[in-house]
């Protein structure tokens, strides 16, 4: 069987699905798709690209945009965005020093399935949220009632 396989895990918080290769040379190398869905699905690169994809943007544009990212994580965000060929980094020598960041064509290329997915999140926001109600809910009524034992 020269598959790739599956496997997932149903832990609450544990969201990543792992793909071993099993002898199959035409198949992707998983652990380098794996990285590059990591840094593409990271919430603060997709809030960025979908950003840029507006036009070009300085770095406190971008953080005052982006609520709730620090500088730091809008740093590194940029940083391996970046690295990624996704995006550009233009300094004008001026004084302060000017920086803009904007799109390449990869991450051009990039902004539709983004933006694809940013429009679904947000147009089913409200049945992710019902769903989780009911789940909680339905986990609650079936779990045996445990007591929490405090940290202190």
């Amino acid at each position: 069987m020269d598959k790739a396989q599956e496997r997932t895990s149903a832990k609450p918080g544990h969201n990543a699905v792992t793909l071993q290769k099993v002898s199959d040379p035409q198949s992707h190398d998983c652990r380098a798709v794996s990285a590059i869905l990591s840094r593409i699905g990271d919430k603060w690169s997709v809030l960025i690209i979908s950003r840029l994809g507006e036009g070009p943007r300085r770095f406190n544009e971008i953080k005052r945009i982006i609520g709730g990212i620090s500088q730091r994580m809008l740093t590194l965000t940029l940083r391996n965005l970046e690295r990624d060929g996704l995006i550009s980094r233009t300094v004008t020598p001026t004084v302060p020093p000017r920086v803009d960041y904007a799109l390449t064509e990869l991450g051009r290329d990039l902004l539709g399935p983004v933006t694809a997915l940013s429009q679904w999140a947000i147009t089913h926001q409200g049945c992710i949220e019902a769903a989780r109600n009911r789940f909680d809910s339905h986990e609650g009524a079936e779990a045996p009632h445990q007591e929490r034992v405090s940290a202190g």
